[in-house]
């Protein structure tokens, strides 16, 4: 399943020429994952770490910037996970408008215990949860991944 939702890009967040600063697109990509998580998924990081001990942290980020971004656009940001093993997890983040995509994202997620400083295996209880979340695509690297996504936006 695709969550998504609308974000508009603000002054404070763009160079002098209205283009969306590059750390910027992870702020609005990330920031929009955690309401997905927070609002489909039923899961708060906050009281996940309360519960469990336990979170889930970034260890590598792939982005690729397709299509410039401007200054006041409402743009669309969706995520899926596209991948699951027993300690991570992967997520694609996509930013798009009607017709092109902007960028996208890949995170590498692991779920990792905050009091032993070690990753675990993700439990069951939350495995369940994710699965119904995974939408396998058919690349499975990312540059594979970017050249499809190019292609769509020179096809649209």
């Amino acid at each position: 399943m695709i969550t998504s939702s609308k974000v508009k890009i603000r002054f404070i967040d763009c160079d002098p020429l209205g283009h969306l600063n590059n750390s910027k697109y992870l702020d609005y990509m990330l920031n929009a994952r955690e309401d997905h998580v927070d609002e489909h998924y039923e899961i708060n990081y906050a009281e996940l770490v309360k519960e469990t001990g336990c979170t889930l942290i970034a260890i590598q980020n792939e982005i690729a910037y397709l299509k410039e971004v401007l200054y006041n656009e409402v743009l669309t940001v969706s995520s899926k996970i596209i991948e699951i093993q027993g300690r991570t997890a992967k997520i694609e983040i996509i930013m798009e408008d009607d017709q092109k995509i902007r960028a996208v994202l890949w995170c590498t997620v692991i779920y990792f215990n905050l009091k032993t400083r070690a990753s675990e295996n993700i439990p069951a209880k939350y495995l369940d949860i994710f699965k119904q979340f995974l939408m396998e695509i058919p690349e499975k690297d990312f540059q594979s991944r970017v050249l499809t996504l190019r292609k769509h936006n020179k096809n649209a």
